[in-house]
């Protein structure tokens, strides 16, 4: 297995959260609504997701950065984003280097047809636990932030297995929790999580589905 590295988590740790706001906010409901992932996961409501998810300029670009440096892209380099929503990270890369050769898919009509308009003609539906439409290591680098915690446990496996398969690189981003006090954060806040893991469960986990890319947890601390 790669690398534990923080590239989202600055990102993520720049918003605060008020989490027993959301769990006394009808939570069943607003969970169900949100596992929709349309527009009001998107766009509507914060209660059920993002709250207005927008394009802002730049805030994507460390990560952009990051990633770009980390794999040693370039300009003709391929790049699969497993979950991509609304590309806007896609777009960041792409703004970086301009020969970037990008593609993503999102099982959200919403967030596909609201996503970046410079990236969305290479942006399609698809379902991330489903056999990738590519050959054995098509792509330099294929990344997944935030997607795979929504997929149950025998969904995860199918979808680490294909990112494994069709990446030369990889680098997944999810929810986890190292003590009880982020476990019950993490519960409180989560809307579509279906695998709500300990850290030492993620990689036990990934360890045993032999995925050999690096990783990143999101703590809700």
């Amino acid at each position: 297995m790669g690398r534990l590295l923080n590239i989202v988590t600055p990102l993520h740790t720049a918003t605060k959260r008020d989490y027993m706001g959301r769990m006394n906010d009808d939570k069943i409901g607003c969970s169900l609504k949100a596992r929709e992932y349309e527009a009001d996961y998107w766009d509507g409501d914060r209660r059920f997701g993002y709250g207005g998810y927008r394009f802002i300029e730049g805030r994507w670009a460390p990560v952009a950065k990051a990633l770009i440096e980390t794999y040693g892209l370039k300009d003709g380099s391929s790049v699969l984003d497993v979950g991509c929503g609304k590309g806007f990270l896609l777009y960041e890369m792409q703004k970086i280097l301009p020969g970037l050769k990008v593609t993503g898919f999102d099982i959200s009509k919403h967030g596909l047809a609201n996503s970046h308009e410079q990236v969305r003609p290479y942006l399609f539906n698809y379902r991330a636990q489903d056999i990738y439409p590519y050959g054995d290591k098509s792509f330099d680098l294929v990344i997944s932030l935030g997607t795979l915690h929504n997929l149950r446990l025998y969904e995860l496996e199918a979808a680490l297995k294909e990112i494994e398969r069709v990446g030369k690189n990889k680098y997944v981003m999810v929810e986890g929790y190292r003590n009880v006090a982020e476990l019950h954060n993490l519960e409180c806040w989560a809307l579509t999580a279906e695998s709500i893991l300990h850290t030492s469960e993620w990689i036990w986990l990934y360890g045993k589905l032999g995925y050999t890319g690096d990783y990143e947890f999101i703590y809700f601390e």
